[in-house]
């Protein structure tokens, strides 16, 4: 059992979501008792579905009680996360012939890059693309003819949407794939260091490139702990990996063997009758349990949406009540990039998956007995693969942690709280991450200049305008008025300010995400600007009080001013156009607010 703090937020989490909870699973249930066998389909049907299949898979295919598996995909080769999967459909197929069964490509699923759409007009797609990658996981496996699925994805809106469009097949066992991190590159304080030089003008572009060359420099996912790699330990703490995949590199004979026992695995899960499928195992405990990992490793605040998006495609409510809760109680246990100088294959040697697992269950902060596509609880998921004589196995994680400034126990952590708080007040509510702040930065009051891009900011600030005490409001950055883009490029020119020692802060209803660092950021108000948030209210000189250690973000106005303010006309109400941007104003027009998962399939 897991403690009583948590057992009351997981209990309420259910009492919330009991009709909605209850319509997902009656109709995931008629759809397990309509089937997805191909016998529902005419021989019309099943010779189109297997016409390039090869002679050996056709006849399997007309065997109503193999099994085949959909996979879909979010691989591209500009995506360092993705190109990896180029050659994993191929060992899976391989690894299913050997089973007696068979696998067919279902579909692939765009997969962009926030790091490469960072702070130009591409990025106002990005959180969008999410819900594009739910609806094209929806395509790749209404064709009725597939048992079981698994999906590849590792990076930003790419797992979450492939997750919210499997739950719609919530009656098939899914399990999902990864493609593990490139090697560790240039130090990230260097990085950041070069990053904030250039920034102050100190060091030329040329720099600039090599360090970020040297940082991002081979196949596999950004080594940093930002949303990609936090995708990676939702997906294992919510039982839908193999245990301790997330963080092998790729392109070795290990991360080989575990993409065939993948496909061996939910093949197994297929023909046994007892299997739980996904829609039944992403309950109120396994989002519970997300929560908690994500607090635990100081994660990427991106996740305050996706969770909440996901969880309502399975029925469930949350709220950001749920993470600060449950963030006041649960420790701080990893610091990995932004929140240290260490990165993720640090942290996977440092014991990684497996012991982290093992103290948080050991010390009652998850609910153990729990559905994994192991077919068992959690405690499945404190060991970690190895290879013997080319064959796979698993074996006990470390007891102990092998570097204490990486990774400890939930006995003795870094921090008795998550890093994760809710902020309210008078401007609205919102969310901000300060495991990576310093404590003499938690609360700073400063008056507001307010900006409606990164660019009129960063003009401000290469004209020296900015050598002072303020809070940045950068609104009209909402999910109705631009898709909610994250402005990572304000970060390097706050750190150069407070590093001056000014007292800065950013207050914004747009996103940080996973790169979210040293300086104080209220990110997500809500309402937002375009939804006549009291944000879109605030004009220059106004006080602001940013408050972590109380939960509170308050203007020094009053109610009866701020009602008087009329809201100027917004600059977002322009037409987008540009990068695709005019493709996606009807998603605009209907997106739900951030607090609500920021969904247009609502």
């Amino acid at each position: 059992m897991p403690r009583k703090d948590i057992e009351a937020v997981t209990r309420r989490i259910a009492e919330r979501s009991g009709d909605s909870r209850a319509a997902y699973l009656e109709a995931i249930h008629r759809a397990a008792e309509e089937g997805p066998h191909r016998a529902a389909l005419s021989c019309g049907n099943l010779a189109h579905a297997c016409a390039a299949s090869p002679v050996g898979e056709k006849q399997i295919y007309q065997d109503q009680e193999a099994v085949n598996v959909g996979i879909v995909s979010a691989y591209n080769d500009m995506l360092s996360a993705h190109q990896p999967f180029e050659s994993y459909p191929a060992l899976i197929k391989e690894a299913a012939v050997g089973e007696g069964a068979m696998a067919q490509f279902a579909g692939g699923v765009p997969a962009m890059c926030d790091g490469v759409t960072q702070g130009q007009d591409g990025m106002e797609l990005s959180l969008f693309s999410r819900d594009v990658i739910a609806m094209s996981t929806g395509i790749a496996l209404s064709h009725n003819v597939f048992d079981a699925a698994l999906c590849l994805g590792v990076c930003d809106k790419i797992v979450p949407g492939l997750l919210i469009g499997a739950l719609s097949f919530g009656h098939l066992p899914v399990l999902f794939v990864p493609a593990g991190p490139m090697p560790s590159g240039l130090p990230n304080k260097e990085k950041a260091r070069i990053r904030q030089e250039y920034a102050a003008g100190n060091v030329d572009r040329q720099a600039l490139f090599e360090a970020e060359s040297a940082s991002y420099h081979s196949p596999g996912t950004c080594t940093f702990y930002g949303t990609a790699n936090t995708n990676q330990m939702l997906m294992e703490i919510m039982g839908l990996h193999l245990p301790g995949s997330a963080f092998v590199n790729p392109d070795t004979p290990l991360r080989e063997a575990l993409t065939q026992e993948a496909a061996r695995q939910v093949i197994r899960l297929a023909r046994d009758k007892k299997t739980v499928p996904l829609g039944y195992q992403i309950d109120e405990k396994a989002i519970t349990n997300a929560i908690i990992g994500l607090l635990a490793t100081g994660g990427s605040t991106n996740l305050t949406i996706h969770l909440i998006a996901i969880a309502r495609a399975a029925g469930l409510q949350i709220t950001w009540d749920d993470f600060s809760d449950l963030s006041a109680v649960v420790p701080l246990i990893a610091r990995i990039y932004p929140n240290s100088q260490a990165d993720v294959n640090h942290f996977h040697a440092a014991g990684g998956f497996g012991f982290m697992m093992r103290t948080l269950l050991d010390e009652g902060y998850l609910h153990e007995e729990v559905a994994t596509v192991m077919g068992g609880g959690l405690r499945e998921y404190q060991e970690e693969p190895f290879l013997e004589g080319g064959t796979l196995h698993w074996r006990p994680s470390p007891e102990a942690s092998l570097d204490t400034d990486i990774l400890r126990s939930a006995r003795k952590p870094f921090d008795a709280t998550g890093g994760l708080k809710l902020l309210d007040g008078n401007i609205g509510r919102s969310v901000i991450k300060y495991s990576a702040v310093e404590d003499a930065h938690h609360v700073v009051e400063a008056p507001a200049l307010v900006f409606t891009s990164q660019a009129v900011f960063l003009e401000a600030f290469e004209r020296g305008d900015l050598h002072r005490d303020f809070i940045a409001v950068l609104k009209e950055q909402g999910p109705k008025a631009n898709g909610m883009p994250e402005l990572h490029k304000l970060t390097p020119a706050l750190g150069v300010l407070q590093d001056l020692g000014y007292k800065v802060a950013l207050v914004t209803d747009g996103r940080m995400s996973g790169a979210s660092g040293k300086v104080p950021a209220a990110i997500h108000v809500s309402p937002e600007a375009l939804d006549g948030g009291m944000i879109s209210r605030l004009r220059d000189g106004d006080v602001i009080r940013l408050d972590a250690t109380s939960g509170t973000l308050n203007a020094d106005v009053s109610d009866a001013e701020l009602a008087r303010r009329e809201s100027p006309v917004l600059t977002s109400n322009l037409p987008a156009f540009g990068s695709g941007r005019d493709m996606f104003s009807g998603m605009r027009g209907r997106v739900s607010p951030a607090e609500q998962g920021a969904s247009s399939l609502v």
